[in-house]
């Protein structure tokens, strides 16, 4: 119970600083550079104070200079704590509306250029890929969980098509990435925080150039099948929650 008081007071107050800081600075970084710093510094700090170990594999996969699609697994709350300070690149998130609708967090995501995504209505989940397609193709990455929302109960769900459509379009490659442990520190279902260690694995790009949307659900099996391949099997990361 001590531990879930200090990292959510943590969380709060680094929200309000970083949040008051990246207003302070969004004239002078309209394209929210430094404010995704301070969102690297904030995802940091919070699993800092939690003494969450990350252990990283994988880097040499990433380019700097190459604008890409990050897509990852979606166990709990600290996988995007884990990206944002682990992920060692300028990079947007590709995130649901109501996200962006938490005071000072969702301002702070806005002008740091992070993407709103609407699946509740056709059109606007359009325009949204549109505008993530058309970031991509200035020289951005971008991330995304292709399973839309955290997982129940640790276990990779079903991919949604979105993000394929996006990589397809923008001609970008798929970088594969899983997250594992995540779940036992915060699952979906309540607010306790518990204390734990990290693996991010990132993977082999996953060029799409000379794909076309015929072969979106191979891609899609493909990168699905890449991220399972790093995760704790079901009955082991339940032994291990216990």
């Amino acid at each position: 119970m001590i531990r879930t008081v200090c990292v959510w007071t943590c969380i709060v107050i680094c929200t309000l600083v970083l949040g008051t800081l990246a207003f302070m600075t969004f004239l002078f970084d309209r394209r929210g550079r430094l404010i995704h710093c301070y969102a690297r510094l904030w995802g940091w700090l919070i699993l800092k104070v939690n003494g969450v170990k990350v252990q990283v594999l994988g880097l040499e996969y990433i380019d700097k200079k190459k604008p890409s699609i990050y897509m990852c697994n979606h166990q709990g709350t600290f996988d995007i704590f884990t990206l944002l300070a682990y992920l060692p690149l300028q990079f947007r998130w590709v995130a649901k509306v109501g996200i962006f609708r938490i005071p000072i967090l969702g301002w702070a995501m806005s002008t740091a250029g992070y993407i709103s995504l609407d699946r509740s209505k056709r059109k606007r989940a359009y325009q949204g890929m549109e505008i993530a397609a058309q970031k991509i193709k200035e020289g951005t990455s971008v991330v995304i969980f292709p399973e839309g929302s955290r997982s129940f109960d640790g276990a990779l769900q079903p991919f949604m098509n979105g993000g394929f459509t996006l990589a397809l379009k923008a001609g970008a490659p798929i970088v594969p990435i899983t997250i594992d442990g995540s779940w036992h520190i915060m699952p979906r279902t309540t607010l306790r925080i518990k204390n734990g260690n990290i693996q991010l694995v990132i993977q082999r790009p996953i060029e799409t150039k000379n794909l076309t949307m015929k072969d979106r659900k191979q891609l899609m099996r493909k990168v699905k099948k890449k991220v399972r391949l790093n995760l704790t099997p079901p009955a082991r990361r339940h032994t291990d929650a216990t």
